[in-house]
C-alpha cells in the first residue's frame, strides 16, 4: 500500500533577484490532516489526536537513494494542553516515513515571476515503519503500548517512560527522535534523540533496535523528571531537558556519524554547542566545539565530504510558532584540523571552536523567491543533499530542507503543513562534494515494524 500526496506550490508573489550559485527551485507541501500508513496506531492517542497523524516529518531527512528520502518525526503531538504532569506527550510510537520526492520539470515556469518554480515536487508516502525492541523497555504505568508483545517492546513519545537509571540507559523505552541517516549498505538508520541522548542504530525494514552507542558520561542527565523544566533544575550535569542530540550526519563513505547538540549541555557555556565523531565500527568518539553565530539552536548537520559539514542553525519564530522568521541559516564547517575538545566534562568561552562560514542564508533566498518570513515554517529542522539535476546545461545538486510542525495540521486558523524547500547547488558552492554511496534497498512498501 502507499498513499499518495498532492505536489502544492506557493502563490506568486513579489519579485526579487535570485543568485545563480544556490537556487530555489521547488517548494512542496503535504497536508497535515493525512494519516501516515500505521493502520494499527490510528486509534486515539491520550490528547484525543489520531496516532497516525502524518506530522512532524522534518525533525529529520536523509537520503536513502534515487528519489527515496526517510523523514522522521519527533515524539509525536503534545502539543494540546491535557496532562501537564507529562509534559502533554502521549503513547505515540516512534517511527519514520518512507517517501518518494519526485522533482519535475514546471510547464507553467515564468522566469520573469518570482515564486514560480522550475520545477514541480510530487510525494508519495511508500512505507512506515514503528521502533521497536526485542528486549523489554521500561514504562511508567500505563505507558506500555497496547501493541506490545513478548517480542516486541515498541519505543513511544511518553516523558516518564524511564526508569532509575541514567537518561543515556538504553533501557528507557522513551524516545525524541530527532536526526536520522541511512547506512552505507542500506540496510539501517542512525537516529539521534533528545531524552538520552541517544545515538541508535535501527534495522531499516523492521524497525528493530541494533545498537545503541555509548556517548561520553557528561552527556547524561542523571535525576529525570517527565516535567522537562523539573528536570532541567535538577540537574547540574549533562543534556537540557528538550535541548538534546539533535543532529545527525554519516560521512560519504559510511563509516563514521557526527552528532550535534542542539543547545550547550548544562555544563557548559551558553551558545557552545557540541559536536561528537563516533566511528560505527569501534564507537570511537572524538569531540569538538561550536558557537552560536545569530540563531538560537542547531538543528541538522550535513556531510559534504569526510571532514566539512552544513550547520543547520536557527531562531525558532516563523510558521508554526504565530510569528516571523529571523534566523534560518546553513553554515559550512570543516573539522579537519580543527582543535578537539574530547574528554572534557565541561566546555567555557576560552574554548576551541571549528570555524564556520555562512554558507546559505535560508530565510533570505525564501524571502527572495516571495516566500514571506510569517510564513517560513519556524522549525526548518531536517536538511538533506538529494538526486543531482541538469539545469541549462549543468549538473546541480539537490538540496532538500524540511520542517517539523509539531503534528499541528493548522496554528491560530493558518494552514501548518508538511514543507519541503529544494535548492539546486552549482558544484563551483561545493567543490569538494562527495555524495554518499548507498546500495539501493528494495524494500517492502508497508506498514511495517
Amino acid at each position: 500500500m502507499t498513499k499518495k500526496l498532492l505536489p502544492f506550490l506557493l502563490p506568486l508573489l513579489m519579485a526579487a533577484p535570485a543568485s545563480q550559485a544556490v537556487d530555489l527551485i521547488a517548494i512542496g507541501s503535504i497536508d497535515g490532516n493525512y494519516q501516515d500508513l500505521s493502520a494499527r496506531t490510528a486509534g486515539a492517542l491520550e490528547n484525543g489526536v489520531a496516532g497516525n497523524l502524518f506530522g512532524g516529518i522534518g525533525s529529520g531527512l536523509a537520503y536513502a537513494g534515487g528519489n527515496t528520502f526517510i523523514a522522521l518525526p519527533d515524539r509525536g503531538p503534545n502539543a494540546i494542553a491535557y496532562n501537564a504532569a507529562i509534559d502533554n506527550t502521549t503513547s505515540y510510537i516512534n517511527r519514520f516515513q518512507t517517501l518518494n520526492l519526485a522533482l519535475a520539470v514546471n510547464p507553467s515556469y515564468d522566469s520573469l515571476t518570482v515564486g514560480s518554480m522550475p520545477y514541480l515536487l510530487s510525494s508519495e508516502l511508500t512505507a512506515t515503519t514503528l521502533l521497536s525492541s526485542a528486549q523489554p523497555r521500561i514504562y511508567a504505568a500505563g505507558g506500555a503500548p497496547a501493541l506490545n508483545t513478548a517480542t516486541s517492546f515498541y519505543y513511544t513519545g511518553r516523558s516518564d517512560n524511564f526508569g532509575t537509571r541514567a537518561s543515556t540507559s538504553p533501557s528507557h523505552a522513551r524516545l525524541d527522535p530527532e536526526g536520522i541517516r541511512v547506512s552505507k549498505d542500506g540496510a539501517s538508520v542512525f537516529i539521534t534523540d533528545e531524552y538520552g541522548p541517544y545515538v541508535y542504530q535501527f534495522h531499516r525494514n523492521t524497525g528493530r533496535i541494533i545498537k545503541a552507542f555509548t556517548l561520553p558520561s557528561y552527556y547524561a542527565a542523571t535525576n529525570l523528571n517527565a516535567v522537562g523544566d523539573t528536570e532541567i533544575a535538577n540537574n547540574t550535569v549533562g543534556r537540557i531537558a528538550n535541548k538534546g542530540m539533535e543532529a545527525l550526519a554519516i560521512t560519504p563513505d559510511g563509516t563514521t556519524l557526527i552528532g550535534m547538540m542542539q543547545q550547550n549541555l548544562i555544563q557548559d557555556t551558553k551558545k557552545y554547542l557540541r559536536i561528537i565523531t563516533i566511528d560505527i565500527a569501534s564507537g570511537t568518539t572524538h569531540e569538538y566545539a561550536y558557537k552560536l553565530t545569530d540563531g538560537s539552536s542547531v538543528s541538522d548537520i550535513l556531510a559534504i565530504n569526510s571532514h566539512e559539514f552544513l550547520v543547520d542553525e536557527r531562531d525558532g519564530s516563523g510558521l508554526g510558532n504565530g510569528d516571523a522568521a529571523v534566523v534560518k541559516k546553513l553554515f559550512k564547517i570543516d573539522l579537519a584540523g580543527a582543535t578537539e575538545i574530547t574528554g572534557t566534562p565541561a566546555i567555557t568561552s576560552s574554548a576551541p571552536v571549528v570555524a564556520k562560514t555562512l554558507f546559505l542564508d535560508v530565510l533570505a533566498k525564501l524571502n527572495a523567491n516571495g516566500v514571506p518570513s510569517t510564513q517560513v515554517p519556524a522549525k526548518l529542522e531536517g536538511v538533506a543533499f538529494g538526486p543531482d539535476v541538469v539545469i541549462g546545461g549543468v549538473t546541480k545538486h539537490t538540496l532538500f530542507i524540511a520542517n517539523d510542525n509539531d503534528f499541528l495540521p493548522t496554528f491560530n486558523g493558518v494552514a501548518n503543513p508538511n514543507k519541503f524547500f529544494v535548492f539546486a547547488v552549482d558544484p563551483s558552492e561545493l567543490p569538494s562534494y562527495v555524495p554518499q554511496t548507498i546500495t539501493i534497498n528494495p524494500i517492502d512498501k508497508s506498514d511495517r515494524g
